[in-house]
């Protein structure tokens, strides 16, 4: 059988973006797609936003998260779905002090240096902030290896 924590850490390593779900004063969901980065033990997923997007200020005010990824090329209805959803907490990192998330997540997407740039972040010269979710629960959903019961919980950690 096949390890349901494996799985999911290769489907979240291969994917690319991810949406993300954050709640608004009223409490209504709002769902975004961003770009991330993701580690693991501890479970953490990092994405940049400029901080007056929607989701980054729900973020400030309620830091409540959900998401999914999907870990396979979509071509149409019917295909053997693999996927990955998540909870947890978010948080707007400090503009200063995160030297090495910004490195890690430039390393995944270079095209992200100049936003990330850390005297424009600590200058405030920059829109662009580096947020990050402590994951609490993960759900693999995988028809292609757990066919009798394609939804698996799997332990953050």
């Amino acid at each position: 059988m096949m390890n349901a924590r494996g799985l999911l850490e290769e489907y979240v390593m291969g994917g690319k973006l991810m949406q993300i779900t954050t709640l608004a004063d009223d409490g209504a969901p709002q769902t975004c797609s961003v770009w991330y980065d993701a580690h693991f033990a501890p479970d953490v997923l990092r994405w940049i936003s400029r901080d007056d997007r929607a989701h980054s200020v729900n973020v400030r005010t309620d830091p409540r998260v959900s998401g999914a990824i999907v870990a396979i090329s979509l071509d149409g209805l019917g295909q053997t779905v693999r996927g990955v959803s998540f909870a947890g907490q978010a948080r707007e990192l400090p503009p200063a002090g995160i030297d090495e998330e910004i490195a890690e997540f430039v390393a995944r997407w270079p095209a992200a240096a100049d936003a990330l740039d850390r005297a424009k972040l600590r200058s405030g010269r920059t829109p662009t902030r580096l947020y990050e979710a402590t994951i609490t629960q993960w759900v693999l959903f995988d028809e292609q290896h757990f066919p009798g019961e394609p939804r698996q919980v799997v332990a953050a950690s």
